[in-house]
């Protein structure tokens, strides 16, 4: 019996971390200047798209803009390339990414399947599909090992942590 009020305690804690993380993290994002923001995203998606940058594999996002938007944390912006990585505050792009943190983590670490959370309707995809599937494509050949190793090491940890929060659905 006690077993069974501890393991819904920590299932009930679980719940609740997940539904106030987001709730903090949004906050915090409100207070942060936008340019601020445009700047720590561009800076940290070279980091993470240095190796296609270098190789030339993002040129299908010429003159084409990506939206993301990070549903949970209220957080929008777009992302193109010319000769560099452009990254801007949301306005009209080309295509929409639309996803909660939890699933964008779990697909960055390889933990979860674009096509599985899109048919989930947990990934929206809208505008350009053709664009949209170029996308998809090149973030699944990213391999997590090439990333830099804190990036590495945070997005493996914070998904860990995300499938022993998340009950199995």
């Amino acid at each position: 019996m006690a077993q069974a009020f501890t393991q819904e305690l920590s299932q009930h804690l679980s719940q609740q971390l997940l539904h106030f993380a987001p709730q903090v993290s949004r906050r915090s994002l409100n207070l942060m200047p936008e340019k601020l923001k445009i700047t720590v995203i561009n800076k940290l998606l070279s980091l993470v798209l240095a190796e296609q940058l270098m190789l030339d594999e993002l040129q299908f996002l010429e003159h084409k803009w990506v939206g993301i938007c990070v549903d949970d944390i209220g957080l929008r912006f777009e992302v193109s390339v010319d000769t560099q990585l452009r990254v801007r505050s949301f306005t009209q792009p080309d295509v929409t990414f639309c996803a909660n943190v939890p699933e964008l983590v779990l697909v960055a670490a390889g933990k979860e399947d674009p096509d599985t959370l899109f048919f989930q309707r947990k990934l929206r995809i809208e505008g350009d599909t053709e664009l949209g599937l170029e996308v998809k494509n090149m973030l699944l050949s990213i391999e997590l090992e090439n990333l830099p190793k804190p990036a590495r090491m945070g997005i493996e940890k914070l998904a860990k942590i995300l499938q022993i929060l998340t009950p199995n659905e």
